[in-house]
């Protein structure tokens, strides 16, 4: 089984920042394509990044050029670098993943699709105050 722990969210200002983690433990395979999604109050939850082993990142429109993700294969974590917060991207940020038993190296964009994703974290809580 695979364990998923995320960690750093919080409460800042409009225009603040804040680095979420997420670290995986058990067994991770020999590759991963690791997500963060959110869910935003009275909304679904949604996409917000996809990075895989080879380093390539995808984000939704709404994060784009605000957030960074990026993962430590090594240390098998991920990370959430997020920039310009405004009021609008409050909500529970989860860390989501996928693991391959061979040495994938793909896009992992179809992992922004929840459907796709085999584990997740419990979730760490981001707000942000106008």
């Amino acid at each position: 089984q695979v364990q998923l722990v995320e960690s750093g969210g919080g409460s800042v200002q409009s225009g603040g920042s804040l680095r979420l983690s997420c670290v995986a433990s058990g067994k991770t395979g020999a590759a991963t394509c690791m997500s963060w999604f959110r869910q935003r109050p009275g909304k679904e939850r949604e996409a917000v990044a996809t990075i895989g082993t080879g380093g390539h990142a995808d984000y939704s429109d709404s994060v784009k050029g605000r957030f960074t993700i990026s993962i430590d294969n090594a240390k098998n974590s991920l990370f959430l670098e997020m920039n310009s917060l405004q009021p609008e991207d409050t909500g529970m940020y989860y860390c989501a993943a996928r693991f391959f038993s061979v040495a994938y190296r793909g896009s992992c964009y179809a992992y922004l699709d929840k459907a796709n994703v085999d584990y997740w974290g419990q979730g760490t809580q981001v707000t942000v105050s106008s």
